[in-house]
Order: C-alpha cells, then sequence, then structure tokens
C-alpha cells in the first residue's frame, strides 16, 4: 500500500517506518494524522512485528505540526462553546495517532537525525527508545509561536527528563542539543551519521525482535505502569500481569537454544 507521508518495509519480524517528506521537512500533514495511527495498528494486529524502527529523511527528522492545519479549518476558532468543543476533539485525535505508538504491543525506536521540533518531540517522546545523530537536537518549538505544546511533550517528557530542564525547554523555547540529551538520559545513544544511526537502530530492533515476544510486550506494559504509578500499585499489577502471560513453553525453546537464536510464536493477532 502506498502512503502520502511513509514508506513501511517490514524485514523478518522488524517494521521500518521512514518519514518521507524531506522537501517539507517531514512536517506533520493531514495525511501524517491518518496514515501513522492506521500503519502501527495494523502492524500490531497482525501479531508478527516484535519491534519498529521510525526514521526519516532529508537534513531534519520532523518540522513538526504542518501549520496548513490550521489556516485550511475553522479548529483554531476557540470564540464560542462550539469552537472550544471542535477543538478538544481534534485535540484528542492527534494525540490519539501519537498514543498509537506508547499503545502498540511492540518496542518502537525513534532515530533522529538533525532538528526534531515541536510535533516530533510529542512523537519521539511517544516512543521506547530514541538514537541519535551528533549534529541532531529537539526543540519545544509551540512556545516560541506563542502556544503551549499539547499533543503529549509535557505529558511524556517530564517523566524523561529532570523537571527543571523541561521547564527551562518549556519556557524558553531554546534548543536541547543531542549530547546534552544523552547525558540526561533521553537519548540512549549518539552516531555520526545517519546511516550509522539507522544501522544501529534496526540492529537493536533485531535484538529485541529475537527476544520472547510475550515477554517483551509485558515488559513493555509493566514498565509503563510503573511510571505512571506507585509501587504498591505496580506490585499488583505486576502479580496479575505475570501470570497471565508466563510461558514455561517459552522458557524451554531459550534453553534449549543453547544460547542460540529461539524460535518463538508471534503475539496473538488481534480481532
Amino acid at each position: 500500500m502506498g502512503y502520502e507521508c511513509f514508506e513501511l518495509q517490514v524485514e523478518g519480524k522488524v517494521a521500518h517506518l521512514k518519514m518521507s517528506r524531506p522537501e517539507r521537512r517531514n512536517a506533520m500533514s493531514a495525511a501524517f494524522w491518518n496514515e501513522l495511527p492506521a500503519i502501527v495498528r495494523e502492524l500490531d494486529a497482525s501479531g508478527k512485528v516484535r519491534a519498529l524502527v521510525i526514521t526519516s529523511t532529508g537534513p531534519h527528522f520532523c518540522a513538526g505540526l504542518d501549520l496548513s492545519l490550521f489556516q485550511s479549518t475553522d479548529i483554531a476558532r476557540t470564540g464560542t462553546c462550539e469552537g472550544r468543543l471542535r477543538f478538544r476533539r481534534e485535540l484528542e485525535r492527534l494525540q490519539a495517532s501519537l498514543n498509537a505508538l506508547a499503545d502498540a504491543r511492540f518496542p518502537v525506536i525513534a532515530a533522529i537525525q538533525g532538528g526534531c521540533i515541536g510535533g516530533g518531540v510529542d512523537m519521539v517522546s511517544a516512543c521506547c527508545l530514541r538514537y541519535a545523530t551528533r549534529d541532531a537536537w529537539f526543540v519545544i518549538q509551540e512556545i516560541n509561536l506563542g502556544m503551549m505544546a499539547d499533543v503529549g511533550t509535557f505529558n511524556r517528557v517530564p517523566k524523561q527528563l529532570p523537571e527543571a530542564v523541561i521547564r527551562e525547554l518549556g519556557y524558553t523555547g531554546d534548543r536541547l542539543a543531542a549530547e546534552r540529551a544523552e547525558r540526561l538520559g533521553f537519548v540512549n545513544g549518539l552516531f555520526d551519521s545517519r546511516d550509522a544511526l539507522v544501522a544501529a537502530a534496526l540492529a537493536v530492533a533485531q535484538r529485541i525482535a529475537a527476544k520472547a515476544p510475550v515477554a517483551v510486550a509485558a515488559t513493555k506494559r509493566m514498565i509503563s505502569f510503573t511510571r505512571d504509578h506507585s509501587v504498591a500499585e505496580s506490585f499488583e499489577h505486576l502479580n496479575a500481569l505475570q501470570p497471565a502471560i508466563f510461558s514455561i513453553e517459552d522458557i524451554q525453546r531459550t534453553v534449549a537454544a543453547k544460547g542460540g537464536a529461539a524460535e518463538y510464536a508471534d503475539l496473538p493477532a488481534l480481532g
């Protein structure tokens, strides 16, 4: 299937989703917000994909929200009760598009080169892992436009960066350089070129895909739950989740492989 904003490749158990509008700096157009969740949910529903890598083309990872979305509709008109309700519904739709990344059963890895701007930060904050080129940078661009970021940055990044840092970036609109982002733990690793970056991100995805997919999916869910709940609540969740997903068969397959690649069943397909 052809897409306006993306190119999708699936090799083995790893999906590679490439943003493919370099002439627009991969700005998030109307088609982007429709295509991204549809692609991710379809991959998840199949049960066959065990990791997803998101990359882009051109000098920048993502220029953020395509502002023409506000110029071609009445979405930004909030002077009436009806207008505010319409704006909220659109906001929730955009949020749900990126939530698809966080909700997918498989881990999602972002490989970032150049600028990751505005909505791009919203997007990568919904990913599990972030790798970047050394010259990459992040900016909460919304404050520079006179508005508050509203599609995930302030919901997720305060749990991924120290509070003082996210306040600094959110108030000033200054850039966060990739090297500082790695020191602070927002970025998992740095690379000298885009090619090296993408190769490394795909290699991590392949290592994840070699693990038991039920255990990986449960691990993603458990970490996300613990992030948002108390220690006591996380134990309650774990004690319900582990018996539900525990597979002695997968453990036996792992042991039988004797350090080699074990063969695991795919995740169940979603109806």
